[in-house]
């Protein structure tokens, strides 16, 4: 015998079953489709008296059929019937106050002394006095409108209609269903409730029964004699057989010398009457073995997770998603947590919307604190002086200066650098008795020297002497630079953001040196003006730059800080070696302890030994600041060391301070003067730290800013906010945002106003403006997606989020054209968390998103993937298919962004199934998902294999 079937010799159709015999074969349409199986159609099951069994409504899928329910209702476990969703289960149905559940909808109320507002959610407190909408007797049922003239006009929400009184609301069937269970028929005095055909109603006249547990409750109470049922049993024992009706069966029937037995597939459980098969409810032992949610289905269970958790290959245990492994995920940082992550941002930026990173404009708080200019830069900002002024050590201040500098005067900062025995020495040293002069024509430089191990180490040394001798005996080889200013700065170890530098052994060390380097007059000649000669300069300098660079990394840099002679020491830590434990107050220089005030360390008792630690923010600087100021570093009492607190200033910065005068206040640390209230405002008593202790006229609240010259508090114009009271000035939205409206108290109220997204010719995606965080109001986005010849556009929706607008207010539209009248595929103004797929009804695609002035909300990136036209049957098949989004495991996957990307691999080219192995996909997808496809991809290419 040849068997045609296993051959393919067969000519059944697709949709039938080829079974082979002695002589030749026979087809028969498999269970679904009718025909005498070499022509096969499928058969709508949902054109019947009986909707297929749908109490709601039934959609025919090639060889089946699925029910699903009304909005407010959920799908009961025998895939036909609808139960009511209990809304307020969830965040409390998003209600202010109180939620109440109804069959198909549910109701937010309010408290004593509160009415709902229009949005149906939040409450409003009563007013007591005058006819208007907010008074508390304003009668209308639902919304109330103040009129014109004064009076008050009632409306209805949605789904209801005004009764003849002008004031109560009537429910149609149109809202949560009339209320009612199965099917629902508007009346004049509100909706009247049906059953589907084989149910009856229940009592309350909106849910609906089954008839055999109607029949229960009828006769409950009866009882019947066990002489007959016994007879009753016999009787039936002697008529039944399988043959007939499955001998009464629900599943399998056997028959056997006493008769019918009946039995249960694996998660059914057969009950006492022999016959019905009840499903087994895996979930209500050990939770299934589920790591979280349990949910049972009918003959059988599906396990599910937490947001922020995906369902592994055993189909039961849980693993945290790392988010933080996906593209775009934060503009900076991402740090991944169990069930979710946070974005963080580089120092000088601040976080909007959830995962993006702006620069913040630190001279719109109090001008940056700086004493006179402030300049925004990206990720940072600087504080200048104006003409004949110079930045004080802090950074903030400026300090007046005398004057340039003569000639025939010495430089403050010598820098001198030799050659020796074929090695180069340099030696920075800083004067201790020459006065603060300023040149406009000094360059500004600063040079960072990388070492590869080590540490910081700043240490005394007895070597300086002989090498200015050595400079002064061979001058022929020395490069000598005089600089009007040097801050010199090193750290070990990496920068980790967020936290000071880390010293750690056998790290990188950096050591800064910002040099002001003065232009000599005596360079500036008739043939070279100033711009010539400050050339000259710089190329000079950088060359001895190169000389530096070559000495610090072979640990020959001297410095000497008036009169006292360090080495910046490079030498690597012996981890075995143990260190000196030190005392409260003290810290290691060297192989010794000493006394720590501010990071300067006191290695003896001579006040000239004090020396600069690595950590060090303001040591190296103070000491030259003293030397600027004509005054001796040697007058070093700890005191001295500790900068002004906030509410305080000095002439240096340094104690001993004094407290702010009235009238002024200072909210930083180490600074020379107070800012003024202004306004001829005072303070109740001296040394305020903040402008909320000025006392004004009023006090403003967040949102609004005080105004000194007027006395008035004054709304934060738009792209500014302000979240605290009393304050005398607004913040700047971070980067390109902006707010929506003035008078914005929280930055998540700054919104980056760009539409987003990227369109390719394979894939790409649209979302809404500022994405993750809520979109801008009054915004409008326009899409164009016009694919390659012979493809079409898939488009997934994994969420949107849109606020309940009565008049659609926020919307977003995919259709053929900007023509209102072309062809149109989507078009929604709701929030739906449920994903969808679709196949666009155009060739291209004109999409279009528009907020008003209204509410917002998180909105949407919906992403896109183009297919070969020759697939669009496959395609189709695929995203109609109901059990593409039955369970919550397959709604998961069209949520995540990894395993939307392999799904759009296979959508869009499906022989690209092959590709992955067995292992791959079930490392990716659940059991049901690889089976779903599988049986689709494999029958549309069958012809082909």
């Amino acid at each position: 015998d040849v068997d045609e079937c296993g051959l393919g010799l067969d000519d059944c159709h697709p949709d039938a079953i080829c079974q082979n015999t002695p002589k030749l074969y026979k087809c028969m349409c498999k269970v679904g489709y009718t025909g005498e199986g070499r022509k096969c159609e499928d058969i709508d099951e949902c054109d019947n008296d009986f909707n297929g069994g749908c109490v709601h409504e039934c959609f025919n899928i090639p060889g089946n059929y699925r029910c699903t329910c009304y909005d407010g209702f959920m799908l009961a476990h025998d895939g036909h019937n609808c139960l009511d969703t209990d809304e307020c289960m969830f965040n409390n149905g998003g209600c202010q106050h109180v939620c109440v559940n109804t069959v198909g909808s549910y109701e937010c109320r309010c408290k004593e002394g509160f009415f709902l507002s229009d949005n149906q959610h939040t409450c409003i407190h009563r007013s007591e006095e005058g006819m208007s909408c907010m008074n508390k007797d304003h009668g209308c049922a639902h919304i109330c409108r103040e009129t014109p003239k004064g009076g008050v006009a009632c409306e209805c929400r949605p789904g209801f209609e005004l009764s003849k009184n002008q004031r109560s609301c009537i429910l149609t069937c149109n809202h949560g269903n009339g209320g009612c269970q199965h099917t629902c028929d508007d009346a004049d005095n509100g909706p009247i409730c049906g059953c589907h055909p084989k149910y009856i109603m229940h009592v309350d006249g909106k849910t609906c029964l089954e008839r055999e547990e109607a029949a229960v409750e009828i006769s409950e109470g009866n009882t019947t004699a066990g002489a007959d049922v016994d007879k009753r049993v016999k009787r039936r024992l002697l008529m039944e057989t399988c043959a007939v009706n499955n001998g009464g069966c629900d599943r399998t029937c056997k028959d056997t010398s006493t008769g019918v037995h009946c039995s249960c597939p694996v998660g059914f459980t057969l009950q006492f009457d022999g016959k019905t098969c009840k499903d087994i409810d895996e979930c209500q032992s050990n939770n299934g073995g589920c790591d979280h949610f349990c949910k049972n289905t009918v003959g059988s269970f599906d396990c599910s997770c937490r947001k922020g958790f995906k369902l592994l290959t055993d189909e039961k245990s849980c693993q945290d998603i790392d988010e933080c492994s996906f593209e775009r995920t934060c503009d900076h940082t991402c740090i991944n947590h169990a069930g979710t992550f946070e974005c963080t941002c580089n120092k000088g930026y601040a976080l909007y919307g959830f995962t993006h990173c702006g620069d913040v404009n630190e001279c719109s708080v109090n001008n940056g604190g700086c004493q006179q200019l402030c300049v925004n830069t990206q990720g940072g900002y600087e504080c200048l002086c104006h003409s004949n002024y110079k930045l004080h050590w802090n950074k903030k201040d400026c300090v007046e200066t005398k004057g340039p500098m003569p000639d025939n005067m010495s430089p403050k900062v010598l820098l001198h650098c030799i050659k020796s025995g074929g090695n180069d020495r340099c030696f920075l040293s800083c004067s201790s008795d020459v006065q603060v002069f300023f040149d406009t024509s000094a360059i500004k430089i600063s040079v960072t020297f990388k070492l590869n191990e080590g540490k910081c180490s700043f240490k005394k040394t007895e070597m300086f002497q002989e090498g200015l001798e050595q400079v002064i005996a061979e001058t022929h080889n020395s490069v000598m630079e005089s600089f009007q200013y040097v801050n010199l700065t090193c750290s070990t170890g990496k920068t980790v953001h967020g936290t000071l530098s880390r010293l750690t052994a056998d790290k990188e060390i950096f050591i800064t040196v910002d040099f002001e380097l003065e232009t000599s007059r005596k360079e500036v000649t008739d043939t070279c003006d100033v711009r010539c000669a400050r050339k000259k300069t710089e190329k000079r300098f950088r060359k001895t730059v190169r000389t530096l660079r070559k000495t610090v990394s072979r640990d020959q840099f001297r410095v000497r800080v008036s009169g006292v002679d360090h080495e910046v020491a490079r030498k690597s830590l012996k981890l075995s070696e143990p260190q000196q434990s030190c005392g409260v107050g003290q810290m290691h220089v060297g192989s010794r302890c000493g006394k720590s005030e501010n990071g300067c360390v006191r290695s003896r008792g001579d006040c000239a030994t004090w020396m600069c630690s690595a950590l060090s923010v303001h040591c190296w600087q103070w000491l030259c600041y003293r030397i600027e100021q004509g005054l001796s570093a040697l007058q070093c009492a700890p005191s001295l060391l500790d900068q002004c607190s906030p509410g305080e200033y000095s002439p240096d910065g340094f104690k001993p301070c004094l407290p702010c005068p009235l009238g002024t206040y200072q909210p930083e640390a180490g600074r020379v003067s107070c800012f003024p209230c202004g306004g001829s405002l005072t303070t109740r008593h001296s040394g305020v730290s903040l402008f909320q202790d000025c006392e004004t006229k009023v006090q403003c609240s967040p949102g609004h800013f005080y105004n000194t010259t007027t006395h008035r508090c004054i709304r934060c114009t738009v792209g500014t906010y302000q979240p605290e009271f009393g304050q005398n000035y607004c913040i700047s939205c971070p980067g390109n945002t902006t707010t929506d409206f003035d008078g914005s108290t929280n930055i998540t109220q700054c919104k980056n106003r760009q539409c987003g997204g990227e369109l390719g010719d394979y894939t790409g995606y649209i979302e809404s403006p500022n994405y993750p965080g809520d979109y801008p109001a009054n915004t409008e986005c326009t899409w164009n997606i016009n694919p390659p010849p012979k493809r079409r556009i898939l488009i997934v929706v994994p969420e949107i989020f849109l606020p309940i607008e009565d008049e659609c207010g926020d919307y977003l539209v995919m259709r053929k054209s900007s023509s209102s009248n072309s062809v149109t595929t989507y078009e929604t103004c709701q929030t739906y968390e449920r994903p969808i797929a679709f196949t666009s009804r155009s060739k291209k695609l004109w999409i279009q998103f528009k907020s008003n002035e209204g509410n917002s909300a998180k909105g949407f990136q919906v992403p896109y993937v183009t297919y070969d036209e020759d697939y669009q049957e496959l395609i189709e098949d695929i995203v109609r298919d109901g059990r593409l989004y039955a369970s919550e495991n397959h709604q998961e996957i069209l949520k995540d962004k990894k395993l939307i990307k392999a799904l759009f691999d296979v959508l869009a080219h499906p022989q690209n199934y092959f590709k992955y192995t067995a292992q791959e996909s079930r490392e990716m997808f659940p059991r049901s998902f690889i089976r779903l496809l599988r049986s689709k991809v494999s029958r549309f290419l069958r012809p082909y294999k």
